[in-house]
């Protein structure tokens, strides 16, 4: 399978998080297996409603990125019996705040460590401030397919900041056939991560992107696997996202447009209600349709078509080059 694939960085600034901000709605609708460790790519995708993993962050020690003040007493001289806090989100350790496109997960512990935790609260701002009861909570910060879980510690009477790094970055995908951008909706892609579930296979981070459309990853080396069409023109290419930069990559199809038409003389007319086979010179399924004149895409190369209709059974072989435009007529003879 081919693989191309160019790409350009950029550093971060405000205009980096803004693009990340507003990445179409589609980069955060899909879910991926959790990995462990402290960030989960894609373990807590908006609306779920998932229960959260077991915690990440152990012990009651208070992490380095918690900033924890004494709270004032009430007006009427009550000491708050909870505790407050604020919620940061950064793109980088050294980064600016992300102002946009968070949803955090609140979950308290659970005693027995055999149990799921249990949700507390959902905030879609971008850096709420909530109260809490004394405790141990497990706080998830996603930002499209881009999230860090953690442990948290309130105490009674304070105040804490909680910083959240996400090492987050940006992967835009453009898509060329021919030279030219396709028409809207004949190309999707996959991401898949460079981990591996138990079957070997790498993890699928989302399904069905659109190009064009800004996915918010974690920092990490993804593959890019896209298909032009409903049948076998596809492309593979690595790519590396870098947190508090945008990436974007571009990946070129070669393929071919054939349209089959079953005829019972050459130039005749089309005979409906055909069902057509293709496979590829090593017997390999390649697609399947019904139609008097089905169109597809193709990638280039020989192949087998076999048509069948209530007259019976045709067969023919034909060869596509990159970029035809082609209709395979399979004479009944």
């Amino acid at each position: 399978m081919a693989r191309h694939c160019i790409q350009w960085r950029y550093a971060i600034g405000g205009a980096v998080v803004a693009a990340l901000a507003v990445a179409m709605p589609q980069a955060v609708a899909q879910e991926a297996t959790p990995d462990s460790g402290a960030q989960l790519r894609g373990a807590f995708p908006p609306d779920t409603g998932r229960m959260a993993p077991s915690p990440v962050v152990p012990g009651p020690t208070l992490p380095a990125n918690t900033t924890v003040v004494p709270r004032a007493p009430a007006a009427d001289g009550t000491v708050p019996t909870g505790g407050q806090v604020n919620l940061v989100a950064l793109l980088t350790v050294d980064g600016q705040r992300i102002d946009k496109g968070l949803v955090w997960r609140i979950f308290a512990s659970a005693r027995d460590p055999r149990a799921a935790p249990n949700l507390v609260m959902t905030k879609r701002e971008a850096s709420p401030t909530i109260e809490l009861d004394p405790g141990e909570y497990i706080v998830n910060a996603a930002f499209g397919r881009a999230d860090i879980t953690r442990k948290i510690v309130v105490t009674a009477g304070t105040a804490s900041s909680e910083k959240f790094v996400l090492n987050a970055g940006g992967l835009k995908v453009k898509v060329m056939v021919g030279g030219v951008e396709p028409a809207a909706n004949t190309v999707t892609y996959d991401i898949l991560s460079s981990e591996r579930d138990q079957s070997d296979n790498r993890v699928r981070v989302l399904a069905g992107a659109k190009p064009n459309v800004i996915n918010r990853l974690n920092a990490g080396i993804y593959r890019i696997a896209s298909r032009y069409g409903d049948a076998n023109a596809k492309v593979e290419a690595d790519v590396t996202v870098e947190a508090g930069k945008l990436t974007e990559a571009t990946v070129t199809h070669s393929a071919a447009r054939v349209t089959f038409k079953l005829v019972n003389r050459l130039g005749g007319e089309a005979l409906p209600d055909t069902q057509w086979t293709v496979h590829a010179p090593d017997g390999e399924l390649v697609l399947q349709s019904v139609g008097a004149l089905p169109t597809h895409i193709l990638a280039p190369g020989t192949y087998s078509v076999t048509a069948k209709s209530a007259a019976g059974v045709y067969k023919r072989d034909f060869t596509l080059a990159n970029g035809e435009v082609s209709q395979v007529e399979v004479l009944m003879q």
